[in-house]
């Protein structure tokens, strides 16, 4: 582990990673390497258990390993470098701007589509039977609050906002926040608050809502991961935490069209990041498409124990 860290490239790539995961040509572009001699170097340092391999479609992405003593060692290491390093400095810049390109690609889109957003969610599977899930998964309620990660057109406020006392939907883009205040208000929810915000760094209080739903978003995301603790984050003792997504499939169209960033995600993964972030009672349900070919819709609910936090309180 130490001789895979020690090379100046390789300790580069376990600091970007220990940023967000990144795709291999993401990786070329701010290093400013070819593609063979940047995986090269993720070979080794996978292959020392320093970082994780997952291919996504056509894609690759690496991130760094989970808890254990390889994480120990990378985060020792990347502790170790002084803030000041003007190599990492440059390549935190150059990260930074794959991200805003990203960034500005996506909310081109989501403007662009932002009012046949509904019509084009449909097309993934049957949107009457997802929707009869989720309102089964979450409960019957009432909830004090519920809370909407990149709630897009509002679809899943005006759906369970009427089971909540109050309610906050969650969105980057200003174009589809206007469309949800809309159908908030057509639909009669008083007490349901729109904000332009980063569903990563949401600003709401720990433990604040007893409902917290990320809609059809993480697929969209740098670091789904870190929503997923933000999620975690937001929910009181108690409180339930429900992701609906794709499963994985190998749909490649979706990236370049409609700016999908990853291809689904496995029930593993998504338990892992739950359960890292302190939640338990695990649930999944599968709601396969309505034709050949199409996307698979997995909702995955967990819940904050109550007991166990009054216990360690």
């Amino acid at each position: 582990m130490l001789r895979a860290a020690a090379e100046p490239t390789r300790l580069r790539i376990l600091a970007l990673l220990s940023r967000e995961e990144l795709a291999v040509l993401e990786l070329c572009r701010v290093l400013g390497q070819s593609q063979p001699r940047v995986s090269r170097h993720l070979k080794l340092l996978a292959e020392a258990g320093l970082v994780e391999r997952f291919p996504d479609g056509a894609w690759v992405f690496y991130r760094l390993c989970g808890p254990g003593p390889a994480r120990a060692l990378a985060d020792q290491a990347l502790a170790l470098i002084s803030p000041q390093d003007a190599v990492l400095a440059r390549d935190a810049e150059r990260l930074a701007g794959v991200g805003e390109e990203r960034s500005n690609q996506a909310a081109a889109y989501f403007a662009d589509n932002a009012e046949r957003w509904d019509e084009m969610r449909s097309l993934h599977t049957a949107e009457a039977a997802v929707e009869a899930a989720i309102v089964e998964a979450a409960g019957e309620g009432p909830f004090q609050k519920l809370v909407d990660l990149g709630s897009g057109t509002g679809r899943m406020l005006t759906l369970l906002g009427g089971r909540a006392r109050a309610a906050i939907g969650l969105d980057l883009s200003r174009q589809m926040l206007n469309i949800a205040r809309a159908q908030a208000a057509a639909a009669g929810l008083a007490a349901c608050e729109l904000r332009h915000g980063d569903i990563l760094a949401t600003g709401l209080p720990d433990g604040g809502a007893d409902l917290v739903v990320v809609h059809q978003v993480l697929h969209y995301l740098a670091d789904p991961a870190a929503a997923v603790a933000e999620a975690a984050r937001l929910v009181a003792p108690g409180g339930r935490v429900l992701i609906i997504d794709f499963a994985p499939h190998d749909l490649e169209f979706l990236r370049a069209e409609h700016r999908h960033r990853r291809l689904g995600f496995s029930d593993h993964e998504m338990e892992r990041w739950l359960a890292a972030a302190g939640l338990t009672d695990f649930e999944t349900r599968a709601l396969p498409p309505s034709a050949a070919g199409g996307l698979t819709v997995k909702i995955w609910g967990a819940t904050r124990d109550a007991a166990r936090v009054r216990l360690i309180a």
